[in-house]
């Protein structure tokens, strides 16, 4: 069954005489912050944001923020247009003043209602959906002179604005933060160059010519916080950050534009823990909350450490990974501080230690450590359960944290060689202690390993072959060496929260923070606490939040939550086995939220397509559940060895921990897996392939339903607004068929044919795409 949503006659482009009103360029580069519209009827032209800077000053709650932007018109006419620059719907503004070089000029600002408006008739007029992101954002918009043709315009905004609270700290929100280049417009016959490109969207529309995608724009962005004393460092899941700490201020500088929406958060260090709340809630669902906890710096207090380091000396271990091993070792010694303990424990046919009971930190203490590691050498088997009994044997007392370090790169050969076993008797005397474990190559048992980080409360990484294994510990070393809060625990009253990830708290460390995705149910004014132990003392910190009934912002949320709960999944098929329920649960996760999985999908490597020279394999949506086939060799839940068992196992452990769309979005393309014969595409972590002039989402099923929506419709507007995953799919591909969980949207240019869809149905089609049913 379809149905079919008809463009309005008032969305057609009009052509008259022969001149263009605005080229249509490729959606990555309408990701801008500032840029210049032409006039209805004005005619096209070509003008470049070729450089964007910037800086905002952080003086109590409030932000100063100079943005400035050059222009460069390199085409043959005259050009004259409005300025437009989106303005964050949650934020509240004060002081605007606009200037294109040394003169002010005159400009309007709009709120998100009337704004609404402007960005959708840009994006009608344009035919690209781009700026629909804009959804829900305020507009500042201003005339700007004349600029002929190669000349050069700055355009310089200033205004503060006031932070908003997110729990016990601030939030920094900057719509302008986005990906480069600028969008500028072209005649035909301008110079501009054409793109015609296979599945390029838009590219092939007959009334329009596309330039050239503009070069990368030089940008920045710098931030500087007044009274560093007052602040725990900054943390955003949206960009990555380089942070500062210099003559009494914070600098923090934004390094990666290419996340869109820049969300900062910034915790006051009123408390020993700092906790900030944001939240993202649609009106048809529970919502989504992001928790974040962060200490102080490395100087303060932290708790001190019985750390045991315990290696594995076997003879698979010999050349290389022995001299990285020892190396590994003496970082990890140089970690420690003057109120630590160490033992270390090394293991093949035997097990030997450097001391039978705790060795209190000292230089003198250290360079007996260093003699005796130089001293071991690689031979014999692996006994990997009589290692971990002894590391295990001596209980540390309640006001220090045992540490246990494991490296190893082997199976257990002998002693206790059943790998369920041991990990058993591990379970039986963890206790309080923190368990830390290396596989190092394809030769582990990767059950074996992520059961002992489970049981410790710590973490399992894999070292791959030619890997250095002294800079995988070195970095965890670097990671631990200051804990501040065990045994961690949320409350939150007024309402409740579920589905959270980590399932089960880690330690909190100093300066590192411990982000906590989940969802909620409720609204209203809550109290969030965070509970913990430093040493035998117990410790309670709380703030206060207003949870709302409905959140339109802070959209980076929900898939972030979806990437820990589908690394949590992943790693419950991979040590318990697979299950039609535990199967079904990943592959709807997945599909909805755009997400890699090795157990639903294969992955065409982004943004490129993909052409090999075998046919297309007819039966490619029967191979599996999903419609999805696997890679020869795709690990099962039974093989905990090898090669896929090691990378399946890294893989559902970077999902886990994922904290930044940044990272996410590089997990997403390191992960692809490879494609098929074919032309394919992965647009928006969907996988398509081209079928009749038409691609299809890899999990369309022929007995779901497809609703037909025309582009640029009343229909289509209301579904981007509605369902905002699927605008990258929408910005790249036009013919496109995008599947649901139980309704796949077809995208067309004309379906005048077909059946309409009535806009009052829009909001049953986004229950039943996201939901089924």
């Amino acid at each position: 069954m379809t149905r079919t949503a008809p463009a309005e006659n008032s969305c057609r482009l009009a052509v008259i005489a022969g001149t263009l009103l605005a080229a249509v360029l490729p959606a990555s580069s309408l990701d801008a912050q500032g840029w210049i519209e032409p006039p209805p009827l004005a005619g096209g032209f070509a003008v470049d944001r070729v450089r964007s800077e910037v800086d905002v000053m952080v003086e109590g709650s409030l932000a100063h923020v100079t943005v400035s932007e050059w222009f460069v018109n390199d085409g043959a006419r005259v050009a004259e247009g409005d300025y437009l620059y989106p303005i964050p719907g949650e934020a509240v503004f004060e002081d605007f003043s606009l200037y294109l070089g040394e003169e002010e000029l005159r400009g309007e600002i709009m709120d998100a209602d009337e704004a609404r408006e402007i960005y959708e008739s840009i994006v009608r007029r344009r035919k690209d959906p781009a700026l629909i992101e804009y959804h829900g954002h305020g507009l500042l918009r201003a005339r700007v002179f004349p600029i002929g043709p190669g000349e050069e315009r700055k355009v310089t905004i200033r205004y503060v604005q006031r932070l908003a609270r997110s729990g016990s700290g601030y939030r920094l929100v900057h719509a302008g933060a986005l990906r480069g280049g600028s969008p500028g417009f072209a005649m035909p016959g301008s110079g501009r160059g054409t793109r015609d490109e296979p599945g390029a969207g838009r590219a092939d529309r007959e009334d329009v010519e596309l330039r050239p995608l503009p070069e990368p724009v030089d940008a920045s962005f710098h931030i500087r916080v007044e009274d560093e004393e007052r602040f725990h460092d900054p943390f955003s899941p949206t960009h990555e950050l380089d942070v500062e700490r210099r003559g009494g201020d914070l600098f923090v500088n934004v390094n990666d534009f290419s996340a869109g929406k820049l969300a900062l958060f910034l915790p006051l260090a009123d408390e020993y823990v700092g906790v900030t709340v944001a939240t993202h809630h649609p009106t048809t669902e529970a919502g989504y909350f992001m928790l974040t906890l962060s200490p102080g710096s490395t100087d303060a207090e932290s708790i001190p450490r019985d750390v045991t380091a315990v290696l594995d000396i076997s003879g698979s271990m010999a050349g290389p990974k022995i001299e990285q091993a020892r190396g590994a070792l003496v970082q990890l010694l140089h970690s420690l501080g003057p109120d630590d303990r160490f033992r270390l424990v090394a293991f093949s046919n035997r097990v030997m230690t450097n001391s039978n009971d705790w060795e209190p930190w000292s230089r003198a203490a250290t360079d007996r450590a260093r003699d005796w590691i130089a001293g071991l050498m690689a031979n014999g088997g692996t006994d990997i359960g009589g290692a971990l009994d002894e590391a295990l044997r001596i209980v540390s007392p309640e006001d220090r944290l045992p540490v246990v370090v494991f490296l190893t790169d082997g199976l257990p050969t002998n002693g206790e060689t059943s790998p369920a076993r041991i990990a058993d008797r591990v379970e039986g005397k963890v206790g309080r202690t923190r368990i830390f474990s290396f596989g190092v190559g394809y030769d582990v048992n990767t059950h074996l390993l992520d059961r002992l980080g489970e049981a410790g409360r710590g973490a399992t990484d894999y070292v791959a072959p030619g890997e250095n294994v002294e800079r995988a510990v070195g970095e965890l070393a670097r990671r631990v060496s200051h804990p501040a809060l065990t045994d961690l625990e949320v409350n939150v009253s007024s309402v409740e929260f579920a589905d959270s990830y980590p399932a089960r708290l880690p330690d909190l460390f100093l300066g590192q923070e411990l982000v906590l995705f989940g969802r909620f149910s409720g609204s209203g004014p809550a109290s969030v606490s965070i509970a913990g132990r430093r040493g035998q003392e117990e410790l309670e910190f709380e703030t206060e939040f207003v949870f709302p009934e409905a959140e339109p912002a802070n959209g980076f949320i929900p898939r972030l939550w979806a990437a820990r709960k589908l690394g949590h999944l992943e790693r419950r098929m991979w040590t318990e086995g697979e299950t039609p329920e535990l199967l079904e649960e990943i592959r709807a996760l997945a599909l909805r939220y755009g997400l890699p999985s090795r157990y639903t999908s294969y992955l065409v490597r982004e943004p490129g397509v993909v052409v090999t020279d075998a046919p297309i394999d007819p039966d490619w949506r029967t191979m599996l559940p999903g419609g999805v086939p696997r890679t020869p060799g795709a690990a099962r839940g039974s093989d905990a060895t090898g090669q896929a068992a090691v990378e399946a196992a890294g893989r559902a452990t970077e999902m886990m921990t994922l904290n930044n769309l940044v990272v996410m979005s590089a997990a997403v393309e390191s992960h692809a897996l490879p494609g098929f014969a074919g032309t394919a595409r992965r647009v928006g972590g969907r996988s398509f392939v081209e079928e009749d002039g038409v691609w299809m989402d890899v999990h369309h099923a022929e007995d779901v339903e497809s609703v037909t929506i025309v582009h640029f419709s009343d229909a289509w507007f209301a579904l981007v607004r509605d369902l905002p995953e699927i605008l990258p799919v929408l910005k790249e591909l036009t013919e496109v068929t995008i599947a649901g969980v139980g309704v796949s949207l077809r995208f067309t240019e004309s379906a005048l044919d077909r059946p309409e869809l009535d806009p009052s149905e829009v909001a049953a089609v986004v229950r039943a795409f996201r939901e089924g049913g």
